[in-house]
């Protein structure tokens, strides 16, 4: 879980972290509340349950949106009195808000498409219908890409929530699409009740994906096995580190946090161990640049309580 970097390498400062934040939020409601409006109005002249579920997904869009806007600014802000590791985690809970919304637009959209499938209803005006689509496609496309290129820079957790949810709704938009020109050829209207029903499947699954990530980092869930090992080689690889052991890890939002304890030689003074610990933290904040650090140092080979033994007898 490296820091995002700019196309340079170098990594990008936290206040141009924030403004990309910011402006990706505001893009995401402004897209959100547009493309709702305007399938509001293919949906009332079509009457097509599949307009309806590309309808309700731009609702749950802007509802989503505005909690986005809500929690990435409060995540923003800086350690007080009370919240001393941050607000970050505001964003994990952003996202676990997002998955309660759009796991509750499928199933709202599974109902209607049964009622729909053992009632077919003729629809009308398609080509208005296929305009629309169309339109929210190139809106929602641009819209993925600028937020792709943020989450390249910040890693924000909501926002990549926010971004799956668009993304997947161009497949919801070319899905919607394809039904009513088939609608067209061939008259079937079961056909828009079988298409409202895919596409709440593919909703209740995004649902569950999104759930299950910010669930981990509200857990406080490791940092990826690959992270937990170049922090071993990179903490070894420091001239007088001799061990480490009790490795935690964690992340915020986008802060990932590590604490371990650092095994030196015994017999330095405080001063030198303390340099060599300020060493571990500098080789350390190269790859993980805006992560908090605590070292803890202790003489090698002291046999003390270790929360690794306490991990593996659990295992046993």
């Amino acid at each position: 879980m490296n820091d995002m970097d700019d196309e340079n390498g170098a990594p990008a400062p936290a206040d141009e972290h924030a403004r990309l934040k910011r402006l990706a939020t505001n893009a995401s409601v402004a897209v959100g509340a547009t493309l709702a409006v305007a399938k509001l109005a293919a949906w009332l002249l079509t009457d097509s349950v599949t307009i309806l579920s590309s309808l309700l997904d731009s609702i749950v869009d802007v509802i989503a949106s505005l909690v986005l806007f809500w929690t990435v600014r409060h995540a923003l802000r800086p350690p007080d009195r009370s919240h001393r590791y941050g607000h970050g985690k505001a964003e994990p809970l952003g996202a676990l808000a997002q998955a309660a919304f759009i796991g509750g637009s499928g199933i709202v959209l599974i109902v209607q498409a049964a009622g729909r499938f053992i009632n077919p209803v003729p629809l009308t005006a398609t080509g208005i219908g296929i305009g629309v689509m169309v339109c929210s496609i190139a809106m929602t496309f641009g819209l993925v890409m600028f937020q792709r290129y943020v989450i390249r820079r910040t890693g924000s957790l909501a926002i990549g929530a926010d971004q799956l949810h668009y993304a997947g709704d161009l497949l919801v938009n070319l899905a919607v699409i394809a039904t009513l020109l088939a609608y067209q050829a061939t008259g079937a209207a079961w056909l828009d009740s079988l298409a409202a029903a895919g596409i709440a499947g593919y909703l209740l699954f995004n649902a569950a994906k999104i759930g299950r990530g910010s669930f981990d980092v509200l857990m406080d869930k490791e940092l990826s096995r690959e992270d937990r090992k170049r922090i071993r080689e990179i903490v070894i690889g420091v001239e007088g580190a001799e061990g480490l052991h009790d490795l935690r890890t964690r992340s915020s939002g986008t802060v990932p946090f590590i604490e371990l304890h650092l095994e030196v030689d015994g017999a330095l003074t405080v001063q030198a161990a303390h340099d060599i610990a300020d060493a571990v933290e500098d080789a350390l904040r190269e790859f993980y640049p805006s992560a908090e650090i605590i070292l803890h140092q202790e003489p090698a080979g002291l046999d003390d309580h270790r929360l690794d033994r306490v991990i593996a007898k659990g295992r046993a």
